[in-house]
């Protein structure tokens, strides 16, 4: 799963794809309405494959935070988000991440990655398949005299 081209920017509902890069911007699409936008150097964009959720120990990429959503939830989140309190966010959240760290992971924080997942798994650009191992390598055999 590849998250280095979902990009959010500060401001601005939703998230975007990057769809091209010219000379001082870069060209999005937005994964809400489907509308091609200029990001400039001035705007604030963060990667999806960048950001982490704060946990008690180590951060959590927030690739394994939707993953953990997935196999807690599957393809749909299974409760409003939108209209969910703050005791509801923090019950859902605890479900798929545990160890998150609760004085540092807000409710908005929280609603912002069930609503970008959902929106994420809409659109089909979230893969869990495993990918395969790769195969170990043949060693030479040596030879015993």
């Amino acid at each position: 799963m590849d998250l280095s081209k979902i990009v959010s920017i500060s401001g601005k509902p939703g998230l975007f794809q990057i769809k091209s890069q010219a000379i001082g911007r870069i060209i999005l699409e937005s994964l809400l309405d489907g509308k091609c936008v200029p990001a400039f150097a001035n705007d604030r964009m963060s990667s999806l494959e960048e950001i982490s959720i704060f946990s008690v120990e180590e951060d959590r990429p927030l690739k394994e935070v939707f993953k953990g959503i997935h196999d807690k939830m599957g393809d749909k989140v299974d409760f409003d988000f939108k209209k969910a309190n703050k005791d509801e966010l923090c019950a859902k959240f605890l479900e798929v991440m545990p160890d998150y760290d609760q004085d540092a992971v807000y409710p908005s924080d929280m609603k912002k990655v069930f609503q970008w997942y959902q929106l994420l798994m809409d659109k089909n650009l979230l893969d869990f398949t495993e990918e395969p191992e790769a195969a170990p390598e043949d060693k030479p055999e040596e030879k015993t005299e």
